[in-house]
């Protein structure tokens, strides 16, 4: 092989891992671009989660308060029905007598 091909096959070997690495680069820049939307949709679904979570703790605190009330109602109105039906009772035993 003479010197000027040796020069012409160096420069085309410079060509090719030029090439290569211009594709490799497009690869590259796709690859940062799929991953960043995946990044983002990452962030958009915890976003919804944190949204879901907060709510989901404000139904947990109402539903705390509302068993709360029940449960300092609920004895209150026993009592008031026992009452009633002992009052129920009593006049009935009291017409019938």
């Amino acid at each position: 092989m003479s010197e000027a091909d040796q020069l012409e096959r160096i420069a085309r070997l410079l060509e090719e891992v030029r090439d290569d690495q211009r594709a490799q680069i497009e690869r590259q820049v796709e690859s940062l671009a799929i991953q960043k939307a995946q990044h983002q949709a990452f962030l958009d679904q915890q976003g919804k989660t944190a949204q879901l979570q907060q709510r989901a703790e404000a139904i947990q605190d109402r539903s705390a308060r509302l068993v709360g009330r029940i449960q300092r109602i609920v004895p209150v109105m026993l009592v008031i029905v026992v009452v009633l039906i002992a009052y129920v009772s009593w006049l009935l035993f009291r017409f019938y007598r």
